[in-house]
């Protein structure tokens, strides 16, 4: 058999190979790496998102809580997790577009070593306030920190989250000057804003239920449009256009899992989220709503998203040792 016969017969077995085993997939529990704590979006949206996915595959969707070094740590597990499809990871953007510009060094690169199985959700982010501060709307808000000596101090989930750089975003189009406290997530961020820690932050899904309850006063939405969640909030936009940040949840696995692997998670990933309890589950948890793509229009989202919070940090000078 010549060389070329040879390669050509393995290749066919490789793709036999992989045709049977997206057949058959799974066969065992699925491993979901969550890279926060429980409580905030991309836990909250795992939750969901694998209970309804472990019925329609057939194997549970085992979530498990990684956090640490803003993502990192999660993400590096899924990178050296065998390219089998039973090690995903439910990230947000930050992981992905943030982080690479952010630390110096990571060991691993989120675009070429992960592999985009599907979007999930978006969220957009609210500015909330303690109660305390004499402050009723976004205007006066604005106002008020413009003036404030010293400085309003306002929480984020980290250094380089998107809470941080939606807000230092704000700050320059605003011409107003906050000192900023990182936190570590969006859930500890909201809990010191709600006791008085801070004045003030931008935070998504995880601080509902203080809002709700009248512990944090929300000010204004960062997306392009009202929230369905919040609809009576106006959009920072309504005051400095052309003004939005929003961010996207998706489900990455190890660069290297069989293409039909990856096209069977995809096409029941959008199957669950079409589902309308799971669309009613997202928004009683708060402003998340489901995010369907084509594999193209996530990857065009990747590259856009990558080149704008490259600016955006290079702009502030954030790093992350």
């Amino acid at each position: 058999m010549t060389t070329v016969l040879m390669r050509t017969a393995i290749v066919a077995v490789v793709a036999l190979f992989a045709t049977t085993a997206a057949a058959q997939y799974p066969t065992r529990p699925i491993k979901l790496l969550v890279p926060i704590p429980p409580g905030g979006a991309p836990d909250i949206a795992a939750r969901v998102l694998g209970q309804s996915l472990g019925e329609v595959l057939g194997q549970p969707v085992v979530v498990e809580n990684r956090p640490g070094a803003n993502g990192n740590i999660a993400s590096e597990m899924t990178v050296r997790a065998p390219p089998d499809g039973y090690t995903l990871l439910l990230c947000a953007d930050s992981q992905i577009v943030i982080n690479p510009h952010l630390y110096a060094k990571m060991g691993f690169d989120t675009l070429k070593d992960l592999a985009a199985v599907a979007t999930v959700a978006s969220n957009d982010f609210v500015l909330s306030v303690n109660p305390a501060l004499p402050v009723k709307n976004f205007v006066e808000f604005i106002e008020y920190a413009r003036k404030a000596n010293p400085p309003l101090a306002y929480a984020s989930g980290g250094n380089g989250s998107q809470h941080h750089l939606t807000m230092e975003m704000l700050k320059a189009r605003a011409g107003i000057d906050l000192v900023h406290v990182p936190y570590r997530g969006g859930t500890p961020a909201a809990t010191a804003t709600v006791a008085g820690e801070v004045a003030a932050m931008f935070s998504g899904t995880s601080s509902a239920p203080q809002i709700r309850s009248g512990n944090l006063r929300a000010l204004a939405m960062s997306g392009r449009k009202r929230s369905l969640a919040f609809p009576e909030l106006p959009t920072i936009g309504e005051f400095y256009p052309g003004f939005s940040n929003s961010i996207w949840l998706a489900l990455f696995a190890p660069a290297g899992t069989p293409a039909p692997i990856m096209a069977k998670l995809h096409a029941e990933v959008n199957r669950v989220l079409a589902q309308p309890d799971v669309k009613e589950k997202f928004n009683r948890a708060g402003v998340l709503e489901p995010y369907i793509t084509t594999p193209e229009e996530f990857a065009a989202r990747i590259r856009a998203d990558d080149a704008k919070y490259a600016k955006i940090v290079k702009d502030i000078g954030a790093t992350v040792d």
